[in-house]
This record gives structure tokens, sequence and C-alpha cells, in this order.
């Protein structure tokens, strides 16, 4: 079972990754977590990506490309796995797909968690984080007890800038520039399924394992 998660930042993608991996044992994948364990863990490929990453730079797809695929090599990954975050353009994807396939490999499954714009700016712009313990909250969704103050440590609440609407819509621009068209290439490779990312999480997740079982 080797799933790749599509949607767009804050369509809860990476939420439902995690609950594949753990109802069905195999790994989730990101990105991020591949290349904080391969810079702990010193190897050549992760002292590659740090020399980027210390600059700021984006490490290159190349480079992510074989730290994925030697990611898939490793013993958990025998029964399949959840890869997150990666690919972001049609230029990983094909570059994925031929790199499987040299392996006689393939993807099974890419699931795109379909919610609109508006109420992804509605659920990130409502996300309220505490300065003082990092605890968080939702004015809609999950709200403090007390206006603008943590439940857990009493510390006042703010608004990251990754939430701000202006920031949310220009990471939403950049999404369906790059990575919309995902949908269209992994709807032409015949493995694509959409599921309604609206719903309540268990309600999508019920979604997703319909597909997978």
């Amino acid at each position: 079972m080797k799933i790749v998660m599509l949607g767009a930042p804050g369509a809860g993608k990476g939420t439902q990754a995690k609950m594949i991996a753990a109802k069905y044992g195999i790994p989730h994948i990101s990105t991020g977590d591949i290349f904080r364990a391969n810079i702990k863990n010193g190897t050549e490929l992760g002292e590659k990506a740090k020399q980027y990453m210390d600059q700021g730079l984006l490490v290159p797809d190349e480079l992510t490309l074989a730290l994925i695929m030697d990611r898939f090599a490793q013993a958990d990954c025998s029964n399949g796995y959840v890869l997150d975050g990666f690919p972001r353009t049609i230029a990983q994807a094909e570059a994925l797909t031929a790199s499987l396939k040299a392996n006689n490999d393939a993807l099974d499954m890419a699931i795109d968690v379909d919610v609109p714009d508006e109420n992804i700016i509605e659920r990130m712009g409502g996300r309220r984080a505490c300065v003082a313990c990092g605890g968080t909250f939702h004015v809609l969704y999950n709200p403090p007890r007390i206006s603008g103050k943590c439940d857990l440590c009493g510390g006042e609440l703010s608004i990251r800038k990754d939430d701000l609407p202006e920031t949310v819509k220009r990471r939403l621009t950049v999404y369906h520039e790059q990575t919309q068209p995902l949908i269209d290439y992994y709807t032409k490779e015949g493995i694509l399924r959409t599921v309604d990312g609206t719903k309540d999480v268990n309600e999508v997740f019920a979604e997703i394992t319909a597909l997978l079982d």
C-alpha cells in the first residue's frame, strides 16, 4: 500500500496521513522528517541537505528524491508507506515515478484531500497559539474558555504569521500554480482518488479507509 497525499496547506492531509499510517501499520513519511533524521544521523545525504538548509535554500529535487528513495529502502517500508509533502510539482512527480519504475515499483494511490480555498482561509485564520506554552486553539472549532487566553497556562494567544489571511492566500496561490497540476497528473496515471476534506476528521478518514479497503 504505497500512497501519496495531496491537498492544499491546511486541508488536513498530514492528520489523515498519520491516521492511515497508524491503522495500516505503515510509516508516515514527510520530507521534513527525512531531512531531520539524516542530518541527526550525520549521513552523507543529510550533510548535503544541511548545506542548503543552513543557507536558507531549498534542497534540490534530485537530493530530496535520493533521500526519499533511501527511506523507501528501509525495512519498515516493506508493506508500503504514506508519503506526505512530496511531490509538490510535476517535475518532482515525474522524477518519483521514474525512480520507482527503475526499481520495478509504483505508487498504488494518490489521495487528494479536497477543501475549497475559503474554508482553508477560515480554518487557518481562526487558529491561535499560546506564546508561552505553544498550546493551540481555534476561535470556531476549539475556542479557549477565556477569549485570548490559553486554557493550559493562561498565556496570551496570538495568530501566527503563517495563519494571517494574506499569508494563507499567498500560500494557496503557490499551491494552485505548482501543486494543483498534480491532480491532473495522477488522474492520467489512473491512481487519483478524491475525498471531501470539509467533513469532520473522522468522516474524512472513513472515506479514505473505504477507498483503501
